[in-house]
């Protein structure tokens, strides 16, 4: 059976173990049913999630051209600390920044094969922690707006990294969630003094269980290198489906290609 369309990333549910779904075109296929078959993915073309040409992907799903003007691709997607919404400054649709950037945002920390410091809008915990492949989290702060989140990450970048590491995240798993209570205190003496007031002490350690198995050496696989891959699948974690031989590929990074999968 084959399905056709454009990639975005995959729904997850919260579960035990995380239950994924991929939309293709009209067709959502529950992607825990198909582990333990073969799969075949070939790229066939792009459609840009903002406009719906089929312009070459440039980056986070968009082409060229609207990852230049999206205000759903600005440098504060990546950078909260450099949001202006709070004081009325447009840095290209000042409405839509203020819908992501005027609302209430955690500060967290997650393990992906090693304790990291996060930043996400209230309404995307615990998406966002299943995503990054977080096997624990922990919201250690919740702030009005995005600035303030940023600047709180900013400090805490020098004791925590910001990004995930995807060999790490892929090959290790965590088998005590109470060390990250002590991450917790360690990363309150970094909180700007202005900031201590969106701390947070009593918030749970959320575990995530997914239907993955570590492997060994792990292969990296994208679409523009291997425009078709086949392989029987083994596992979920993040946004990476993985195959019995070691290979992944992340569903995310390739939002905007259009593709056959054929089961």
């Amino acid at each position: 059976m084959t399905f056709q369309g454009q990639l975005i990333k995959m729904s997850a549910e919260l579960a035990a173990p995380v239950q994924y779904y991929l939309a293709l075109s009209h067709n959502v296929l529950h992607v825990n049913h198909l582990i333990g078959r073969t799969v075949e993915i070939e790229h066939v073309g792009y459609q840009c999630v903002s406009c719906g040409s089929d312009q070459k992907i440039f980056r986070m799903g968009f082409c060229k051209k609207c990852f230049f003007e999206s205000p759903y691709a600005s440098g504060t997607i990546i950078r909260p600390e450099l949001s202006t919404a709070h004081l009325g400054i447009e840095e290209r649709d000042l409405e839509v920044e203020k819908e992501i950037q005027l609302v209430p945002h955690f500060v967290y920390l997650a393990y992906t094969g090693e304790v990291k410091v996060g930043v996400t809008r209230q309404h995307q915990v615990p998406t966002r922690w299943i995503d990054q492949g977080a096997t624990f989290a922990m919201i250690i702060a919740k702030t009005e707006n995005r600035y303030e989140a940023g600047m709180i990450e900013v400090a805490l970048k020098e004791k925590f990294p910001d990004k995930t590491n995807r060999n790490k995240m892929l090959q290790h798993d965590y088998e005590s969630y109470e060390d990250l209570q002590t991450f917790r205190e360690q990363a309150l003496q970094y909180f700007p003094a202005e900031y201590q007031q969106f701390y947070l002490e009593d918030h749970p350690v959320v575990s995530i269980d997914y239907p993955y198995v570590p492997a060994g050496k792990i292969q990296a696989l994208t679409l523009d290198k291997n425009p078709q891959i086949s392989g029987k699948l083994s596992g979920i974690k993040g946004q990476y489906l993985a195959f019995d031989d070691g290979r992944v590929i992340n569903v995310r990074g390739h939002e905007g290609y259009v593709i056959k999968l054929t089961v």
